[in-house]
């Protein structure tokens, strides 16, 4: 077992949205970057997500090819589709989208048919909804 990471210490070490995001896919290793961070964003996840990937988020000024796109999107950001395709051209093949949007309650929330259009557009498939704190998380992958 030397080197080997108990995968439990992570749960008691950064929190209770570990196992949530472990659910989108983040997983050791990963190279995750971050658009739409602000000052509303769900910092236990942020947390969560770095100590399972087993390193620091990159900001939106990472030029290389990563793993996960962490996006965290809100009513009038913008056309989402735009941005999942902008997204998409930073994915290393079999990489993903983890779309954060507000939860219930907020003005900001996001309307579920406005992330299935744009899934539509960009010919991505959104798995279930995952409750992250204050945010409704989704992973979203190219169509098979």
């Amino acid at each position: 077992m030397d080197g080997e990471r108990n995968v439990n210490e992570i749960d008691t070490d950064a929190g209770p949205l570990v196992a949530p995001a472990r659910r989108l896919g983040f997983a050791p290793g990963q190279i995750v970057v971050e658009y739409g961070d602000d000052d509303d964003v769900e910092e236990d996840l942020r947390a969560a997500v770095e100590a399972l990937v087993e390193g620091p988020l990159e900001g939106e000024d990472y030029d290389g090819v990563v793993d996960v796109v962490l996006l965290w999107w809100r009513d009038g950001d913008g056309d989402l589709a735009d941005e999942l395709v902008d997204a998409l051209t930073t994915l290393e093949e079999g990489g993903f989208i983890a779309l954060l949007t507000p939860g219930a309650g907020r003005p900001d929330r996001v309307a579920a048919h406005e992330v299935q259009e744009a899934c539509t557009t960009c010919s991505l498939s959104a798995a279930g909804a995952i409750p992250l704190g204050a945010w409704i998380g989704q992973r979203l992958v190219g169509r098979r």
